[in-house]
């Protein structure tokens, strides 16, 4: 196990504060490089293939020692070789982890699970990537992997936390870690009289006001060592406070280049924290699956209950697209008030350039269409900015959700912000027609090259072939209204016409050849 850790490196990693050993059977320096996280339900179902640390939650102590049971019928090499759990303070799980040679962890009960489960996927994850010396932030790394490897390189105990000094990811600590940091790992956030003092200090006053490294020295009446300390700001835009890295100095000095880490170290944070804050959220991507945006299989009766709505009865689905060059998903917010006021069930998500509103047990109709064409005003009359809207046709129930989306996406591909409210039956000839015209275009075969001879008569002569014969053609041949519209004399027209025919070698009496030249006109 070349890319493994030390269960040993591993504990000492977690921090005591959040961990601690209560027994272990075959020592702790074996080598361990893969974690699983398991609840009661888990531990119910036939013995699978088993990770080397296995963190155990919302299990009972009955429920750990039956598991146990079930792990001494098998091979020790299909053993966890550690368990985490919350319910450790027990004889009988310690007497059944030294029956099963497994390493038994206690953890405190005010850790969460999902922040031990990524720091302990960091400290595991860091052999396989990288080195911590080599002095980089891989592109992939995460904030606890950022943690590590400036703790690495820095020779301290680091902390990431956001602008309300709540901790976010933090580095392996050791006995020299002061209280304040472990108050703040156990609590999630620093303790409000430190963090007062250091605000008296006006030491966030600097962090907010500059991107240089501060040093915040020892001070025995707040009962912290030293520090050095960088502020978290926005790459791009406003230079807006994201947080702050914080470094803890050790039993041994920091080392001399910390602050050129610590910078470097505040970019790559910086980024980190702002994509996580754009991510979508559980709900969202459940939106957004039944809408089918996702991809894949979609169970619909489990994404209907996540989201607390039925899953069936009829439904309505409405989407908006700009008018104009601006980015739509500002307006967002504003459409969620107004679908949540129409139907207080509604779902609304934000998909590429357009939004989205789902509206559960609601039958497509004028009701729908009265509600879009009201938001679509209120907004515009209130941001002057213009928004259309397609309505789908009525479904029968969730599972037509996708399809119903599709046909909101051919409507609003097929139109234009001429008619602010439509439906697929009220603009189907423009719907078609685009999609007749969009095919063609994707295809050269189906391109006639006649046309574009006609341009380059246009170009070589400074005649106006092309837009005479779309005149032509729009007035269904009438030489006198086409004429009218270009400004000339009908005869002019005529003439006009008879060198189209000669350049396109077409009879434009014929019904086909008319029908071919207006389609490819359109392209």
């Amino acid at each position: 196990m070349a890319n493994a850790v030390s269960l040993r490196s591993l504990l000492t990693s977690l921090h005591s504060a959040v961990v601690e050993l209560v027994v272990a059977p075959a020592g702790i320096d074996m080598a361990v490089e893969s974690v699983a996280l398991l609840d009661a339900d888990d531990l119910r179902l036939p013995p699978g293939a088993s990770a080397d640390v296995t963190l155990l939650v919302g299990v009972t102590e009955a429920d750990v020692v039956r598991w146990f049971d079930d792990l001494a019928l098998r091979a020790a090499a299909d053993r966890p070789r550690a368990v985490l759990t919350k319910v450790a303070d027990s004889a009988a799980l310690t007497h059944g982890a030294r029956e099963t040679g497994i390493a038994l962890v206690a953890v405190h009960r005010q850790t969460r699970w999902e922040l031990l489960l990524s720091m302990t996927r960091g400290v595991l994850d860091q052999v396989r990537t990288h080195s911590p010396d080599d002095g980089t932030f891989g592109a992939d790394t995460d904030l606890y992997e950022l943690a590590q490897t400036v703790a690495s390189l820095t020779k301290g105990m680091v902390s990431i936390e956001d602008e309300r000094s709540h901790v976010l990811a933090y580095s392996a600590s050791d006995d020299a870690a002061d209280e304040l940091r472990t108050l703040s790992i156990l609590g999630r956030e620093g303790p409000a009289d430190y963090l007062r003092g250091l605000h008296e200090r006006g030491v966030f006053d600097r962090l907010r006001r500059t991107d240089d490294v501060i040093d915040v020295p020892a001070d025995l009446e707040l009962g912290i060592r030293r520090r050095l300390a960088v502020g978290i700001r926005r790459i791009s835009g406003s230079p807006t406070t994201l947080g702050t890295i914080w470094v803890q100095e050790g039993a041994i000095p920091l080392a001399d280049e910390a602050d050129g880490v610590l910078r470097g170290a505040s970019a790559v944070a910086a980024r980190l924290i702002t994509r996580i804050a754009n991510a979508p959220t559980n709900e969202t991507l459940q939106i957004q699956r039944l809408l089918g945006a996702r991809g894949g299989g979609v169970d619909v009766p489990s994404l209907a209950s996540a989201l607390s709505i039925p899953a069936t009865g009829s439904s309505a689905v409405v989407g908006f697209a700009s008018c104009g060059e601006f980015d739509i998903g500002a307006l967002a917010p504003a459409i969620r008030l107004h679908a949540s006021a129409f139907r207080r069930d509604s779902l609304v998500t934000t998909i590429g350039e357009r939004i989205y509103a789902l509206f559960p047990g609601v039958v497509s109709g004028t009701g729908i269409s009265g509600w879009a064409a009201d938001a679509v005003g209120r907004i515009e009359r209130r941001t002057s900015l213009a928004l259309r809207a397609a309505v789908a046709s009525p479904i029968a129930d969730l599972e037509a959700v996708a399809v119903a989306r599709f046909e909101v996406d051919r409507v609003l591909d097929g139109t234009t912000g001429e008619v602010r409210v439509t439906t697929l039956e009220e603009s189907r000839t423009s719907v078609l027609l685009g999609e007749i015209l969009e095919l063609i275009g994707n295809h050269e075969q189906l391109r006639d090259p006649r046309i574009a001879e006609l341009d380059r008569y246009d170009a070589s002569n400074d005649s106006r072939m092309r837009e005479s014969l779309e005149a032509y053609l729009t007035c269904f041949g009438d030489v006198r209204s086409a004429a009218d519209r270009l400004h000339v004399h009908p005869n002019t027209l005529r003439y006009r016409i008879r060198r189209v025919e000669q350049i396109l070698e077409l009879d434009l009496a014929d019904s086909d050849a008319r029908l071919l030249v207006e389609i490819q006109l359109r392209m």
